[in-house]
């Protein structure tokens, strides 16, 4: 079972994914709903990885938050936006998930 403070880096990832794709439809401050996504978007963003500061060490928990976010926010921007990654994009996706896993291993939370 995933405990709560798992399940709040989840949500943190979430929200800031949100709040990092709705930037492009801000546009200098011009359409206010995406504004409105962005700023309660990392709020809740930064409000729930907070929580889950309880059980997981920061140096892990932003580790995945950040890369994950990343991985997300390139395939939003691919898929959405049609936005190209290349094979040297993708690798260093590919690498930035290693490390996570990396740091994931070697934390004092294994």
């Amino acid at each position: 079972m995933i405990s709560a403070n798992w399940a709040y880096l989840g949500i943190a990832i979430l929200c800031e994914v949100v709040a990092t794709a709705s930037l492009k439809q801000v546009e200098g401050l011009k359409h206010l709903v995406p504004l409105v996504l962005v700023v309660a978007g990392y709020t809740a963003a930064f409000y729930f990885l907070s929580l889950t500061l309880k059980e997981i060490p920061v140096g892990v928990a932003y580790a995945i938050w950040s890369a994950a976010g990343t991985v997300l926010i390139a395939l939003i921007g691919w898929f959405w936006f049609g936005q190209r990654l290349s094979t040297t994009t993708l690798l260093g996706l590919g690498l930035t998930v290693a490390g996570v896993v990396l740091v994931n291993l070697g934390s004092e939370a294994h």
